[in-house]
């Protein structure tokens, strides 16, 4: 039987010390909140299996997947948590503050619960570490001491006997902690300062940069037509559109969408709608084409990127396209979470040549920028 790997976020912290009236972990970075960026990265990790986000009551709508309710400490939240997770074989234990999760830590952290029951990973302290008070105190040894990060890997039935032998009222800052109180030892892998964690408002924009440096920016296009024929429905851009004609197609024909869901395909090189929808497939007879661009969107996410900005161009002599523009432009942006700005919709005729000009179809094209 294969075993199970599931990463917790801890995300039901308030996160004062960042300022602001939105908790950290809500705060958007890059055009995402801070805690999808690492909920999207340890989801596409292909050693993990499931992600669950613990959150406060209430916030369960602010974050997609998985949810558990948190608890009025970092503790309770991670042990709800794992009573959510309900049975798994390994957790790996995040905390959202740290949105850029590398892929090479979350290797090195499996590979050491081969021969322990935890596992974190680490980094030397590179500064002088003195004493705190009105004066400065005396230095610290640094040679003797490491920064410990998150996320930190555990055998999962030993993490939450753990959790739940810790004493009531006592705190700890993190999980390798309360693994030791119970009497395992955990192994120490090599981490990474892009996994710095986000506490102060300055944070914000050093992570913005250093995912700027590790981000690659991909554009695709994408092209449809279909004919008009009377006796359809117009669906363009998921807005249903009043007219004499309507497209035909094996779904609702939306050229629009149809577009826009080869051109988010071609970001990441996953083929085309027609290999993912097949028109001989009864599934998608009438289907709605928003789920075709949500399928797509779905797919950018898992590679962990991040859709910056649509431009779509609809080619027709009729419907007049401008009293639809802001309700497709709308319509777009709900489809893929995005903000209406990060949608173009624009139309244009051929000047009444070719068949579009002759009102035998419409044609769509669609570019797309992402940053992977």
């Amino acid at each position: 039987m294969a075993s199970e790997t599931v990463a917790l976020i801890v995300a039901a912290g308030k996160g004062e010390r960042v300022g602001g009236d939105v908790p950290k972990q809500f705060l958007p970075l890059a055009g995402l909140p801070l805690v999808e960026h690492s909920r999207r990265a340890l989801l596409a990790h292909p050693g993990i299996d499931r992600v669950v986000t613990v959150v406060a009551a209430g916030n369960e709508s602010r974050v997609d997947g998985e949810t558990a309710v948190g608890g009025a400490t970092r503790r309770e939240s991670v042990l709800n948590g794992l009573k959510a997770v309900g049975n798994a074989d390994r957790v790996l234990i995040h905390d959202a503050a740290r949105p850029i999760v590398p892929t090479s830590v979350v290797d090195r952290l499996l590979a050491a619960l081969d021969g322990s029951k935890g596992a974190v990973p680490t980094l030397a302290v590179a500064d002088t570490i003195a004493a705190n008070g009105d004066a400065l105190g005396d230095v610290v040894d640094r040679s003797a001491l490491v920064r410990v990060q998150t996320p930190q890997a555990f055998d999962f039935a030993a993490i939450l006997a753990a959790h739940r032998a810790w004493p009531e009222g006592e705190e700890a800052t993190d999980d390798a902690q309360i693994l030791r109180r119970a009497g395992h030892s955990v192994a120490m892998v090599a981490g990474d300062p892009l996994l710095d964690k986000i506490t102060f408002p300055g944070d914000i924009a050093l992570a913005e940069a250093r995912l700027g440096a590790i981000m690659r920016v991909r554009t695709a296009t994408g092209y449809d037509v279909h004919r008009l024929v009377r006796g359809e429905q117009l669906w363009l851009g998921g807005v249903l559109i009043p007219h004499d004609k309507g497209l035909s197609g094996h779904s609702d024909a939306d050229v629009a969408l149809h577009a826009i869901t080869d051109a988010m395909l071609g970001t990441i090189a996953a083929g085309d709608i027609g290999q993912h929808f097949p028109p001989s497939d009864p599934r998608w007879k009438g289907a709605e084409s928003g789920q075709f661009l949500q399928h797509a969107a779905s797919l950018v996410a898992a590679k962990g990127g991040i859709v910056d900005f649509v431009d779509l161009t609809i080619i027709c002599e009729a419907p007049k396209i401008g009293p639809h523009r802001d309700a497709i432009r709308d319509r777009v942006a709900a489809l893929l979470r995005l903000s209406p700005e990060q949608i173009s919709v624009k139309a244009t005729t051929t000047e009444r040549l070719g068949f579009t000009g002759r009102g035998e179809g419409i044609a769509a094209q669609a570019t797309v920028t992402i940053r992977v």
